[in-house]
């Protein structure tokens, strides 16, 4: 839902990496700078109680996110060895995000049950840009659902930023909301793949069922046909 706002942020960020491309920076140094930037400020800010300072500090390294991409483009070093490490980096960073709520909540939060719900939501964010990657090594798309990584991303941080400011209950509401988006989008790729595999890929045709086995002949019309060089006449029973 949330990549219509990409291209705005690919021309706010273009000048940056024009700059960039003038320097010895790659793409993938800002890769994991981001990342690293990211889950250190979440995990000493949500462990120690800064909510709202940590995510202020993980969102300016957000940003790297798309960076990344706009010098690699500037660049011409668009890759495959690039879109892997930014998908790896991505699920370390989702991993020290709730990670570090987890951790809160055990210390200083005392909710034994929301520790576990932070936990969840890492799982079933992992099971979402699993099946999408899955579906696409199996030659077919599950680009659907409500909660993609943006979606998820922002969300996260915007409860946690407002409930580091004092605001009572958002914290809880979001991760279960967020927990009930992740698992229907699951549920959503998992459907569009099953459609997607259900259909010649080029065609749009549905694949037909294997055709049945022909049984072979029995022996008195196999005869019948060698000896008139055609296959026997149907028998009519009055």
């Amino acid at each position: 839902m949330l990549n219509g706002a990409r291209p705005f942020f690919t021309r706010l960020l273009t000048p940056v990496g024009e700059a960039l491309a003038r320097t010895p920076i790659t793409p993938n140094m800002i890769t994991v700078t981001g990342t690293v930037g990211l889950s250190a400020a979440v995990l000493w800010g949500y462990p120690t109680g800064h909510l709202f300072w940590g995510t202020l500090v993980a969102t300016f390294f957000v940003f790297t996110d798309m960076l990344d991409g706009v010098l690699a483009r500037i660049k011409g070093t668009s890759g495959k060895f690039g879109a892997f490490l930014d998908s790896t980096m991505d699920r370390i960073a989702d991993a020290a995000v709730f990670s570090g709520l987890a951790i809160w909540f055990v210390r200083g939060g005392h909710n034994q049950l929301l520790a576990g719900l932070s936990l969840f939501c890492l799982v079933a964010g992992a099971l979402v840009s699993y099946v999408k990657a899955r579906a696409e090594g199996l030659g077919t798309t599950a680009n659907v659902g409500i909660a993609e990584r943006s979606e998820r991303l922002v969300l996260t941080f915007v409860v946690v930023g407002l409930s580091g400011l004092g605001v009572p209950y958002i914290l809880p509401i979001g991760l279960w909301v967020l927990a009930a988006a992740s698992v229907i989008t699951v549920g959503q790729r998992i459907i569009a793949v099953h459609r997607g595999l259900a259909v010649k890929p080029g065609t749009g045709d549905a694949v037909p069922p294997p055709a049945a086995t022909p049984l072979p002949p029995a022996d008195g019309d196999a005869a019948e046909q060698t000896e008139t060089g055609s296959a026997p006449a149907a028998h009519t029973i009055e």
